[in-house]
């Protein structure tokens, strides 16, 4: 007898996008990443809170934080305060900050001339499964342009909207130069409505 093409795995829908979520995605990304022996997330974080609830939720997991770019929130001003970065750092967790993957110099460039290039193009067309899924996918790419994924291992990728955690992808990465290459393999959940 041969065995079937094709597997189910459960995605967990939620009705709406948010903060309200995070504590039922990181249940969800701790039964999938068990099942797939994954032992690496790549998260968004911008005040730590969520890395930080991760830290507790998912012990022994390998966790890289990404944050906000300097100057997101206001000219010379990081959201993550030094503090909670070195308690970052002390248990474990790589912390990124660095340009946006869909938002550097593009951005620049619609700010100042007033039109929008390839990268927030691609960005917009992501949000279009919600922001959480753009946010997933441009960390990983981050991530990997600083090295601290593999781009032949799979991953799950933890975004959301606005605070907190409301989508998780199970992905292998590229970098951004190679943005074609990432493979999204996996949604574990996500909001219904976005």
């Amino acid at each position: 007898m041969r065995a079937s093409p094709l597997f189910e795995v459960p995605c967990r829908y939620f009705p709406k996008p948010g903060p309200a979520n995070t504590g039922a995605v990181l249940e969800a990304v701790g039964r999938r990443a068990k099942e797939l022996a994954i032992g690496r997330l790549v998260l968004a974080t911008c005040s730590g809170r969520t890395a930080f609830e991760t830290l507790k939720r998912l012990p022994g997991m390998k966790i890289v934080a990404v944050t906000h770019a300097m100057g997101y929130a206001g000219p010379d001003e990081l959201e993550l305060k030094e503090e909670d970065r070195r308690r970052l750092l002390a248990d474990g967790v790589e912390v990124l900050t660095c340009a946006h993957a869909f938002g550097g110099v593009g951005r620049a460039v619609r700010n100042k001339l007033g039109t929008y290039q390839v990268d927030e193009v691609m960005a917009y067309t992501l949000r279009l499964f919600g922001q959480g899924t753009k946010v997933a996918v441009e960390i990983a790419l981050m991530a990997a342009d600083a090295g601290l994924v593999r781009t032949d291992e799979a991953i799950i990728s933890i975004g959301g909207t606005g605070k907190g955690a409301d989508t998780a992808l199970v992905l292998k990465p590229a970098t951004s130069a190679h943005l074609f290459d990432l493979k999204v393999q996996e949604v574990i959940c996500k909001p219904a409505n976005p």
